[in-house]
């Protein structure tokens, strides 16, 4: 008996051991998400950050930080859940990412000519559910625009988030790049991985179009970069009155350098490979197409494509320095939540994927950090669930507290909400302790002055 007892807690401590050996190496367990955490970017003074169910928010004190607290520290989506399958992050990724949608959406689509000649293509999500609203926004309602990953795959996770928003009475609108989802590529150029150009005169168009309606934008992994360059670049002119980054990867040259695990770099490459052979013929007069199909990473593949060209090379260096997501995060105008998690397997570690200062002391990003969740996985514990991730439903209610935030702020009774001025308090005394959101503690004084400048 002794022995056998003896037998069953060696192979109890065993079994926690290596239970404890695969949180780590994984970064599922809580206690890994406050290290992660903590040890980087929540040290020095005036950083805040607050526990909103099993996740935390991290921001700079402002009286829309504080609007963000009240509303999401209700949601349910966010609290603690079992362990379950769901919370492996590669089943989580793989299934957003990878498996086919339930339902494919019903798009009208409107193509729209840039200025050098090329088409980009507008798909205005109609269905399923939405058929009589084709062609129609109504007068003051949010039109989200919503940009896919860099290879252009509108994913499960993607069309999740178009339905929902469906639902909720928005307008949804899918930005499609240059030869991208069927858009033909009439000229030789494609579009770089954070130059917004195209993206500006989508949304130039989308104002002219619906000059009433309140335009929010939301981004999907690598199309993050996208949306980011573009709010930098407009800072205080653009049209987008808010913007949400799901799983964004913020640090382009260093997500390429590093590369991803080889399940996600091989299917990421294996698809822009076979995006780009559909223009082979085409692009050959600018790109040595044989060296574009023939890499073996998604760097060798964006170098070959965007600095090796024949007619004006660049190098890699110099290509970042005009393509890095946050190269102009400063002049961000409008404010930003980043959705993240802490086990994501295609941006790697937050404690070196995460800009934190940015998070620190620009009152215009917000992060909200997860503890797991994959890369835009974020799956709910009802199997049954028909919104199947959490996540699209936390961007879509911190957009609805966007709108109300603004309304009662400037008493915008028209839904527009350009050229604003708003007005933002800062904590003179921020939370005695971590995760402290209590009134004394969240005690606004000090004013700081969110104004546009309109120097763009």
């Amino acid at each position: 008996m002794a022995v056998w007892m003896g037998g069953t807690v060696v192979l109890g401590l065993l079994a926690w051991w290596l239970r404890r050996r695969i949180l780590s190496s994984q970064g599922w367990s809580r206690w890994i998400l406050e290290e992660e955490v903590q040890e980087p970017g929540l040290r020095g003074k005036g950083t805040k950050w607050a526990l909103v169910g099993d996740c935390r928010l991290i921001f700079t004190p402002s009286a829309l930080a504080l609007a963000l607290l009240k509303h999401l520290g209700k949601s349910a989506y966010l609290e603690a859940q079992r362990w379950s399958w769901r919370t492996w992050p590669t089943l989580q990724t793989a299934k957003q990412l990878l498996w086919p949608p339930d339902q494919l959406l019903e798009m009208a689509r409107d193509h729209l000519q840039v200025a050098d000649g090329g088409l980009v293509a507008l798909d205005w999500v109609v269905g399923p559910g939405g058929g009589s609203r084709k062609g129609f926004v109504a007068a003051g309602a949010t039109v989200l625009l919503v940009v896919p990953n860099a290879a252009g795959k509108i994913t499960r996770n993607l069309c999740q988030l178009c339905r929902l928003a469906l639902d909720k009475g928005h307008y949804p609108v899918i930005f499609n790049r240059r030869g991208h989802n069927g858009c033909p590529l009439t000229s030789v150029r494609l579009q770089p991985f954070g130059d917004p150009t195209d993206l500006k005169e989508a949304v130039t168009y989308i104002r002219f179009r619906h000059p009433t309606a309140v335009l929010f934008a939301a981004s999907e992994g690598s199309g993050s970069g996208l949306l980011l360059s573009y709010l930098g670049e407009c800072g205080s002119s653009c049209d987008v009155q808010g913007a949400v980054c799901v799983s964004p990867l913020l640090k382009g040259q260093d997500w390429f350098e590093a590369g991803s695990p080889w399940l996600w770099e091989w299917s990421l490459l294996l698809y822009q490979k076979t995006v780009i052979s559909r223009h082979a013929k085409a692009l050959r007069e600018v790109v040595d197409m044989e060296k574009v199909l023939g890499s073996h990473s998604l760097r060798e593949f964006e170098d070959a494509l965007f600095c090796c060209g024949k007619s004006r090379p660049v190098t890699w260096e110099t290509y970042w320095a005009c393509n890095e997501p946050l190269r102009d995060a400063d002049d961000v105008a409008v404010p930003v939540l980043c959705i993240c998690s802490a086990d994501d397997p295609v941006r790697g570690p937050p404690s070196q994927t995460l800009p934190w200062e940015l998070f620190r002391t620009n009152p215009h990003f917000f992060l909200l950090l997860a503890p797991h969740g994959g890369h835009c996985g974020f799956l709910q514990k009802r199997a049954c669930s028909s919104a199947a991730s959490w996540g699209n439903t936390v961007a879509l209610d911190y957009l609805e507290v966007l709108a109300k935030f603004f309304q009662a702020e400037e008493g915008m009774g028209d839904g527009l909400c350009r050229r604003r001025s708003v007005a933002l308090d800062h904590h003179r005394q921020g939370p005695r302790q971590h995760g402290d959101t209590s009134p004394a503690a969240l005690d606004f004084q000090e004013n700081f002055c969110w104004q546009r400048s309109y120097t763009h």
